[in-house]
């Protein structure tokens, strides 16, 4: 059986205590996992340090040559785990297996994370806004006829990383260029994607020491965010809620991402549908950036209706089918009991399931051993019921309908929001609003992401802060 090691700067190590992942279908077991104990974790990062003098060594430059040679191992070469060697199929088959992702898609989220390991120079650009990168080798540098620097505000970036969806890896790669140290934590069912990055970056000339790999419980995850000085935490809102506060811990909660079709456009919502769906149903509408609202003026019911047919089309599939495009659920007492909360909620008036007329049976579905929620529309005639600003793990949305003038008041915290109009005035609305965190102006899905830009946060300012400098 796979064995999958922790790795204490780079070096695997076997621990006593193992946790076992199994196969979605069969529950066989695909591996077992060592874990690392709360004291494990803060024996370690008492020595971080050293870990940072080894990228140190290395310059911007040959950092991003290592990231994108790095890019083509992942996707194309076998790789070391533990003592064998994993080959692409291998991990496409093992992550499908043990988070239910279809194969299909998860070749997708590979190519997501090759691009922005080849491109990396590309995102620096945009997450430093065109700094001279080499200023980040000596610490200072002269930029636009000014004195620049900037300094590290942490010894290590610690990772609480999620089993949703391999693509969101690509969010901690930056830190190697910038060098900075990886403490990783993965999901408990996706230790596959970032063992395998780390073993892709050390194979293209990366000192093993950037890279800590600690899969653990709860209070070694916790060790992690108090420990590092800073860190990236990704989960449900009752996981992110108690470090909110801190300002050392970068949230990646739910996204509550919309689309908004103003009142001059909405009499052309038709020519939008292929960019609702897109929006609501890519990446098995597992990701943050999935559209879970469609907030319009008038025609409300109409588009629910019309989004409601094309996405009950959305089928079940085993998860070896290339056509494949939501995901199993992994425990499926849990595809029961969500599937359950929502028509609980839909008891109170004011929200219509309106996929139930097109999809010919039950929200829930088995199929080749695997249980799954079919994509779900609500129509919301009330923006106060609970299920207008609700967010699922499966391709699940409202569509709300409330007067222009008051959306923007009732969305709430939104990771992105497309915006179609050419309203003037309510683009500098948009514009002005604090809790619009990413703005597509016009027709971009809410899922197409430019890498230069970051969706969510800014991890090169996470990292560094600049530094007032004056020179004689």
């Amino acid at each position: 059986m796979v064995h999958i090691p922790i790795l204490r700067a780079g070096k695997p190590y076997k621990s006593l205590n193992l946790a076992r992942v199994t196969h979605i279908k069969t529950g066989a077991p695909l591996a077992m996992v060592s874990q690392a104990n709360r004291g494990l974790i803060a024996k370690d990062l008492c020595t971080i340090a050293e870990s940072k003098r080894a990228l140190e060594a290395l310059s911007v430059s040959e950092l991003l040559e290592i990231c994108q040679t790095a890019a083509h191992l992942f996707m194309e070469s076998d790789l070391p785990l533990d003592g064998d060697l994993q080959s692409p199929n291998d991990y496409v088959c093992q992550v499908s297996g043990t988070t239910g992702m279809p194969e299909a898609l998860c070749r997708r989220n590979m190519q997501k994370i090759r691009l922005v390991l080849e491109e990396m120079e590309v995102v620096l650009g945009g997450l430093t806004r065109g700094l001279e990168l080499t200023i980040l080798d000596s610490g200072w540098g002269i930029q636009n006829k000014r004195p620049l620097s900037y300094v590290r505000q942490t010894e290590a970036l610690g990772a609480v990383l999620p089993s949703n969806s391999p693509g969101v890896h690509s969010l901690w790669l930056p830190a190697i260029p910038l060098k900075v140290p990886l403490v990783l934590k993965p999901g408990g069912e996706e230790p596959w994607t970032p063992f395998r990055i780390a073993q892709a970056v050390i194979a293209a000339g990366c000192p093993p020491e950037a890279f800590g790999f600690y899969p653990t419980d709860y209070s070694g995850a916790a060790e992690i965010l108090l420990r590092c000085g800073r860190s990236l935490l990704f989960g449900g809102e009752s996981t992110v809620a108690p470090w909110k506060a801190n300002p050392g811990v970068q949230i990646h909660g739910p996204g509550q991402s919309k689309i908004i079709i103003a009142a001059d456009q909405i009499s052309q919502w038709e020519d939008y549908l292929d960019l609702m769906v897109a929006s609501v149903a890519e990446n098995g509408g597992r990701s943050c950036i999935n559209a879970s609202g469609v907030w319009v003026p008038t025609r409300g019911r109409e588009i629910a209706t019309a989004l409601a047919e094309r996405l009950a089309q959305i089928e079940a599939r085993p998860l070896d089918d290339p056509d494949a495009q939501i995901a199993a659920f992994t425990n499926p007492k849990f595809a029961h009991q969500l599937s359950s909360l929502i028509d609980n909620q839909l008891k109170v008036p004011g929200a219509t399931d309106v996929t139930a007329e097109f999809r010919g049976g039950e929200r829930v579905v088995e199929k080749d051993g695997c249980t799954f929620l079919t994509p779900t529309v609500i129509w919301c005639e009330d923006p106060e019921h609970s299920l207008a600003n609700a967010e699922f793990l499966f391709p699940f949305v409202s569509v709300v309908e409330v007067p222009q003038r008051e959306i923007l008041e009732r969305i709430g915290p939104t990771l992105v929001v497309t915006a179609i109009t050419e309203d003037e005035n309510f683009i500098e609305d948009l514009l002005d609003s604090p809790d619009v965190e990413r703005l597509n102006l016009g027709p971009i899905s809410t899922n197409q992401i430019s890498w230069d830009q970051p969706h969510e946060g800014n991890l090169f300012e996470h990292l560094y802060r600049q530094r007032a400098l004056q020179m004689k």
